[in-house]
């Protein structure tokens, strides 16, 4: 997949561009349509799709005070975008400079840069100077900037709309097996392997330690049954959201143990895919008892896995597995 930081004209050397635009934070069912639209008109003139988002919320430049958390990390929505087969992304800085554009000035340049015959959003899509843009001006004025705007209806769960606000309000109260049907697969926490302690390998139950960066949503501390994706192949886990309070001095973290895995995997990068809560985190009056635990944490965690053995993969994998068929 093909990611430009920078505004790049394009437009000769990509044709008939279909352009899904969004910030897409979480990537959730509802910007999966967005995105499957864009790919579907696409394919249907032998174009090329080309997702517009950008690399840090505009929230974070315009009003900080507001920022939301966010569902995973840009890293991840591109992971996410690139193995539902999107080949070309725009991954833009927003800056304070890039606030004040106005919404003709955007479209001006969509049509300098990517000449776009289709720009696909979803309904509540803003753009432009204080948020001026909207669906109407896409799709009123589009035509003059050789466009045609289609926009995406609001998916609607029990006549709510699905978004990233109502997922992060669901995270935050601990429902996953909601938050996965929304983002339709497994909530994914994606970082990067950091030393810890060390004190689970004298346990018998090494672990990968992955920083927790205050801008992410989570769920609630506890143990939770998981599966780790790591150079290709996927591994059965458990893991532990908290400060492990059974040892002193612990930071908030999550901590990962992998079955049957050995490898070094140090500063490596880890996808851990939430599949259900096993227990809330609990203080242990001594190491055998923590222990004792942890194989009863074990063997709950594979008996989840196990189900979700081919799901996993339909979920996350799929469009790419489809279009290598094709």
């Amino acid at each position: 997949m093909k990611i430009y930081t920078k505004i790049t004209d394009i437009k000769n050397k990509y044709k008939k561009i279909v352009v899904a635009l969004g910030m897409f934070d979480g990537m959730h069912i509802g910007h999966q349509s967005i995105v499957h639209r864009a790919m579907e008109l696409a394919e249907g003139m032998d174009g090329q799709c080309v997702v517009f988002t950008f690399s840090n919320h505009p929230l974070s430049v315009v009003a900080p005070e507001r920022m939301p958390l966010q569902i995973g990390s840009p890293d991840l929505r591109n992971a996410i975008l690139e193995r539902m087969g999107v080949e070309v992304v725009f991954n833009i800085s927003f800056t304070k400079e890039f606030s004040r554009i106005s919404p003709n000035k955007f479209m001006e340049i969509l049509q300098d840069n990517l000449a776009p015959l289709y720009v696909v959003t979803g309904a509540n899509f803003t753009f432009g100077y204080q948020g001026k843009g909207n669906q109407r001006l896409l799709m009123r004025a589009g035509k003059d900037y050789g466009f045609c705007a289609e926009i995406c209806p609001t998916i609607l769960d029990c006549g709510r709309a699905i978004s990233s606000t109502r997922i992060r309000e669901l995270l935050k109260n601990g429902e996953l097996p909601v938050v996965n049907e929304f983002l339709g697969r497994p909530f994914t926490f994606l970082g990067r392997v950091v030393h810890g302690d060390r004190r689970g390998r004298t346990l018998g139950f090494p672990t990968a330690n992955l920083m927790i960066p205050d801008y992410c949503a989570m769920l609630p501390n506890g143990v939770y049954a998981v599966k780790v994706l790591y150079d290709g192949k996927i591994y059965h886990g458990v893991a532990n959201i908290g400060n492990n309070p059974t040892f002193e001095g612990c930071y908030h973290r999550l901590e990962v143990h992998i079955l049957d895995f050995q490898k070094d995997i140090y500063d490596k990068p880890l996808h851990v895919f939430f599949l259900q809560k096993l227990r809330d985190e609990k203080k242990f009056n001594s190491a055998e008892h923590l222990v004792k635990q942890l194989h009863k944490d074990k063997m709950a965690a594979t008996a989840i896995c196990n189900e979700w053995k081919s799901s996993i993969f339909r979920v996350f994998f799929k469009n790419r597995k489809e279009k290598e068929k094709k």
